[in-house]
């Protein structure tokens, strides 16, 4: 797999990171994010609901969603997958449901066993630039992105 250009400048200073800890086997917690029927119920943040249009969790595959806020308002989202290696690690480039969005994003997934049955989730997104992603954290996306991950905590409890 070729490297893209932001991968070759990857820059902390363009990167959000966010971590958790899971009461689960890393299989169990890796389906959860390439399972249409598992992945609608939990993913975003509270009080938001999703509604899948479209899901290949594959090298090439797209999933095309969107979420509704609590106010109503729609986002419509595009994930493409680059890399997919079960049960360790995802890849793919989020941004709207539209072509060549410039605000776009690289997402890398990772899932490590530990003790216990136990499975790190480490997501760590890598924005076009400096600017954007500290736009995104200005409009919440770290706060999301753990109640996004708090979900997934509470799906787990029932989806085993």
């Amino acid at each position: 797999m070729s490297k893209s250009a932001a991968e070759n400048s990857w820059s902390l200073d363009r990167e959000v990171v966010i971590a958790r800890v899971y009461d689960a086997p890393r299989e169990l917690v890796f389906r959860m994010w390439t399972e249409r029927e598992h992945i609608t119920r939990w993913f975003g943040p509270r009080g938001f609901s999703c509604e899948t249009f479209e899901m290949e969790a594959r090298v090439g595959g797209r999933w095309r969603f969107e979420m509704r806020a609590p106010d109503g308002t729609v986002y419509s989202n595009r994930i493409e997958y680059l890399e997919i290696t079960p049960p360790e690690r995802i890849v793919f480039d989020h941004g709207s449901d539209q072509d060549n969005d410039p605000n776009r994003f690289r997402v890398t997934l990772t899932f490590d066993e530990q003790a216990n049955k136990k499975t790190v989730v480490t997501l760590r997104q890598l924005h076009p630039t400096k600017a954007r992603r500290d736009a995104v954290i200005a409009f919440g996306a770290v706060e999301y992105g753990f109640q996004t991950l708090d979900k997934l905590a509470e799906h787990l409890r029932t989806a085993g």
